[in-house]
């Protein structure tokens, strides 16, 4: 399969909101392997491409834009009617030529505001003229403004705005505007798509950052833990592990835990991480829910950076561990907007979680002058799941962490991907 985008840009400027729609929609067809072609204006400046634009497995294409040895200047015909300029159609048809020849070898070709914007009229024309000579190849036609009101008799050209194109999937952002769309390409709604926008969290994010989300799946679980720290036993890694297994147990939710580790002379971390694992497969996880970052290449652990762009992503913080002066990692996950659970025995923990309003459970603790220790009845597993189902109520009725959420998981390039762009690219 070999796919064309058409977008016409003059320039590749990131305050234009189409670019950055497009460089999404080139990461997602480069990730799943698709021969993929970017069809630009030839005045459009090579310098311009930098990120995935300059992708080397991308085949830059410019169409023609020049009529007589003299650049052609596009006209905003936005108007139902009117008159074009006397080389309109000359100039069109210099451009269908092009068009022709340039998709020739491809399936599909992802049109962006051709058919919509008034200054593409020209275009329009031209790839409908392109259109008869390319019988095979099927044209997905995305408006990204609110659709306009269809004159009653539109005429030639003006009316390439109104009219459908054979093989062609009209697509808009949201539901809400498809019977508006359908109308103004006079098509039936179930011609028409909706592919949304998506948005790229990791897209500014570091190489650690972008690697881990390689080497694991960061975007669907409902719950996403992380939790950084040294691998001592007194940061009670297990507990995290355990109670992350017994959310995923009572609640059926996805859960996954994202341990920044770094190795430290209490215990053997080999040892540790094989406890650590037992215990959350004991109380319900997979093992492939529980990822340490010391084994894809970060034994002294990551880039404080790194964590914080993980706790950006994340949703949910626990923290059992058995003793602290302040707790900086608190304040960290609180202010990448995530949901905290502290350990109310450790003294620490309490006077820092109440000034945030965290949720508080109860781990063995290290006090002032005497230790604590925890008797849970009936059980452990049992004290965790009521926890849990409390918990992950209250994480769903908080509107900002419902919002990040779904964020992270619904509007992710892959899930639109996979969901809604790559269902149009059927043979």
């Amino acid at each position: 399969m070999k796919v064309a985008i058409l977008t016409m840009f003059n320039g590749l400027d990131h305050t234009y909101s189409l670019v950055n729609v497009v460089e999404e929609q080139l990461e997602m067809l480069l990730k799943n392997n698709i021969n993929t072609k970017v069809l630009v204006s030839e005045h459009c400046p090579a310098s311009d491409r930098d990120g995935i634009f300059a992708d080397q497995r991308i085949e830059w294409i410019k169409v023609s834009n020049t009529f007589n040895g003299q650049q052609i200047n596009w006209g905003d015909y936005s108007k139902p009617e009117g008159k074009v300029h006397d080389t309109f159609f000359d100039e069109a048809e210099v451009i269908a030529q092009d068009l022709i020849e340039k998709l020739s070898d491809v399936d599909f070709c992802i049109m962006h505001d051709i058919h919509f914007q008034g200054w593409h009229l020209i275009h329009n024309v031209a790839v409908r003229k392109a259109q008869k000579e390319l019988p095979n190849l099927k044209f997905i036609a995305f408006t990204h403004s609110f659709p306009a009101n269809r004159p009653l008799n539109p005429k030639w050209p003006f009316s390439a705005r109104y009219t459908p194109m054979p093989n062609t999937t009209y697509i808009y952002p949201t539901n809400s505007g498809i019977p508006a769309l359908a109308k103004q390409y006079n098509v039936p709604e179930g011609k028409c798509r909706v592919v949304n926008n998506s948005l790229s969290l990791l897209e500014d994010m570091s190489e650690e950052t972008k690697l881990i989300a390689q080497k694991t799946n960061l975007f669907s679980p409902d719950i996403l833990i992380v939790y950084p720290g040294r691998l001592t036993t007194a940061k009670r890694f297990e507990k995290v592990a355990a109670f992350a297994g017994a959310m995923k147990r009572v609640t059926e939710s996805e859960v996954k835990v994202i341990f920044c580790d770094f190795k430290s002379a209490d215990i053997k971390p080999k040892e540790y991480k094989r406890m650590i694992k037992e215990t959350g497969v004991r109380f319900g996880l997979k093992e492939d829910n529980l990822f340490f970052t010391s084994d894809v290449g970060y034994p002294h652990g990551v880039p404080r950076k790194t964590v914080l762009e993980l706790f950006t992503i994340s949703n949910l913080f626990i923290c059992p561990s058995y003793s602290e002066s302040f707790g900086l990692t608190v304040l960290e996950a609180a202010s990448r907007g995530n949901y905290l659970v502290l350990n109310q025995a450790v003294p620490a923990l309490e006077e820092l979680g109440k000034k945030l309003n965290a949720y508080f459970m109860r781990w063995d603790a290290r006090n002032f002058g005497f230790d604590t220790t925890e008797n849970y009845h009936p059980s452990e597993e049992v004290y965790y799941q009521e926890h849990a189902e409390i918990i992950l109520n209250l994480m769903r009725q908080n509107q900002l962490i419902h919002s990040k959420t779904i964020v992270r998981q619904r509007y992710n390039p892959q899930w639109i991907w996979e969901n809604q762009l790559e269902p149009l690219l059927e043979k």
